[in-house]
């Protein structure tokens, strides 16, 4: 049985996550027909499950921190571009001409934007944020993680408020889409 001692806390489950993205773009771009399809759907749930967590989670925090306003809004700006240019790929299929072109865009922008949270805003929480309450974020990430929307809605904003007005019925039409699209693909 896991210890509090042994959970994860909130930057190295972030970092995690920033991972698995990294590896799902490689697999987008290495695979193709059904297979890249797949992979590139695991990716745009992960990326926006991903950024809801963080809007309600770690954003807020930072902005305690000293300068944490100014990092927090260029994060909060970069996002808003990568949800643009997800949307304009979510439900598109890979062999549109206009996938691969969207997807090395969409790359390159959540790529640079992981590096800056882990070069600016991971720093800062971790500095101004005690271990247990880093775990007890890394609880709440998780649990956001699986109420959070599972599509880019960049009409919803970035702001926690409209998050959490708009987040849980984006989320139910999001996962009633994506179990009616199993289905379909199954039959």
């Amino acid at each position: 049985m896991a210890t509090t001692a042994d959970a994860p806390d909130v930057v190295s489950l972030l970092e995690e996550q920033h991972q698995q993205i990294r590896a799902l773009f490689a697999a987008v771009r290495t695979t193709s027909g059904t297979e890249q399809q797949d992979n590139f759907e695991r990716l745009r749930r992960l990326l926006a499950v991903h950024e809801t967590a963080e809007e309600l989670i770690t954003h807020p925090w930072v902005r305690m921190s000293e300068g944490g306003n100014d990092v927090v809004d260029a994060r909060l700006e970069e996002e808003t571009e990568s949800k643009k240019l997800l949307a304009q790929l979510d439900g598109m299929a890979v062999d549109d001409p206009g996938f691969a072109p969207g997807l090395a865009a969409l790359e390159q922008a959540v790529l640079a934007h992981a590096d800056a949270e882990e070069r600016e805003e991971f720093p800062l929480l971790r500095a101004d944020t005690d271990p247990q309450q880093l775990q007890r974020m890394a609880t709440a990430v998780k649990v956001a993680s699986a109420l959070a929307p599972t599509h880019p809605h960049p009409w919803v904003g970035s702001s926690m408020t409209t998050n959490l007005m708009a987040g849980p019925i984006a989320s139910l039409v999001d996962r009633t889409r994506d179990a009616v699209t199993e289905v379909l693909k199954r039959t």
